[in-house]
């Protein structure tokens, strides 16, 4: 027995309905996309520019004769901050100080797809920003490569150049701060050991002005030498007296002359050694007193001298510290100028629309085929 040979098959209401949905979910707005990108959308173009953050260490005197020679290395830190700045508000309102972005990206009017609308909030135009500012960052090399498209192949160039201009600022202002921050204790130790110098300084000086003394240590040793000179003046008259006493009668004139210019040394003497005490009025200070003071000064003085040597050296150090490491912004790719207009990316850009748009249509139309078969 042969068997019926099947009918050919023919075409059913959900077939037109799937080409349908195919037609309006897919090729209507890709063709729409393809008509919108080749004949309203403004050529754009690029300028790249790529950089990375140095360190450089200078190495001491000492380190270049052991042999040591480090050369400049990346700072990761920096490389991250950096990444993050140029994507920041900060950067767009400095670059738009410079080159007034909202003019530069509003020149195609016809393409309010591509373009800047100027009547845009500063929102707005950061979030242009990020569309027209491409970064490539390498966090292993610590490289960081920018795109930047604009629809003059000048004014792109101009961009890249002022955000690289912004970045190199912030990269040295960053090296300010880090110096500032390696000397401020030391510069705020060397300040209070200027001041505590000045005052032990100070404090010598009022002391000499009000006593009338220059030098302690010379005015006692004038003292002393007179002291002892009349001393021996003294020894000389009693021994003068003595003499006369043995050898001339009691009533002799120069007896009398004698024990006179003895009483007269002896006063003197009394004299002086009162300048080495207290006088009867009680009113000048004994000169061990005197010499007290003076060489709590003088330690004192002494002490601020070496504290202001200290930290004198160590604010040397720390400065010279802080200037071996410097941070720079070095360009291995300097702005370009582009010559021909390369976007927007038209075919890639059709060709993702419509690779999405048929992605999409497949997957509603699995949906909706699997929930019709459960029924």
């Amino acid at each position: 027995m042969v068997k019926k040979t099947a009918t050919r098959a023919r075409p059913r209401r959900r077939h037109f309905m799937l080409v349908l949905s195919l037609l309006l979910m897919v090729a209507a707005p890709t063709g729409v996309a393809g008509w919108y990108l080749y004949t309203v959308a403004a050529d754009q173009y690029h300028s790249t520019v790529g950089f990375s953050v140095r360190k450089e260490e200078i190495n001491s005197p000492v380190e270049i004769l052991g042999g040591i020679t480090s050369l400049s290395g990346s700072a990761t830190s920096d490389t991250d901050i950096l990444y993050e700045f140029i994507q920041s508000q900060e950067m767009v309102e400095a670059v738009d100080a410079v080159l007034d972005l909202r003019a530069i990206y509003s020149k195609a009017p016809d393409d309010p797809v591509f373009s800047f609308d100027p009547s845009g909030s500063r929102e707005d135009l950061v979030d242009y920003w990020n569309r027209v500012v491409r970064i490539f960052y390498d966090s292993g090399t610590q490289l960081i490569e920018l795109r930047v498209t604009a629809f003059e192949a000048a004014d792109a160039q101009a961009v890249a150049q002022a955000v690289f201009d912004e970045s190199s600022r912030m990269i040295n202002q960053l090296s300010a701060i880090a110096r500032d921050d390696a000397t401020r204790y030391a510069r705020e130790e060397l300040d209070r050991a200027v001041d505590r110098l000045r005052k032990a300084r100070q404090a010598v000086t009022e002391f000499r002005s009000k006593n009338q003394i220059v030098d302690v240590d010379a005015d006692i040793q004038g003292q002393m030498g007179l002291l002892t000179s009349l001393q021996a003046q003294q020894a000389e008259a009693l021994i003068e007296l003595d003499l006369l006493r043995e050898t001339t009668r009691e009533n002799d004139p120069r007896i009398v002359n004698a024990e006179r210019k003895l009483e007269v040394i002896s006063r003197r003497i009394a004299d002086e050694r009162k300048k080495l005490g207290v006088d009867d009025e009680g009113q000048r200070e004994s000169y061990a007193t005197l010499v007290g003071e003076f060489e709590v000064l003088t330690v004192d003085r002494e002490f601020a001298e070496s504290a202001y040597t200290a930290a004198l050296a160590s604010y040397d150090a720390a400065l010279s510290e802080a200037q071996r490491q410097s941070r720079y912004l070095a360009a291995y790719i300097q702005p370009t100028l582009a010559e021909e207009a390369r976007y927007p990316q038209r075919a890639v850009l059709l060709a993702l629309i419509g690779g999405f748009l048929f992605l999409g249509w497949a997957l509603i139309t699995l949906v909706f085929y699997s929930i019709r078969d459960r029924r």
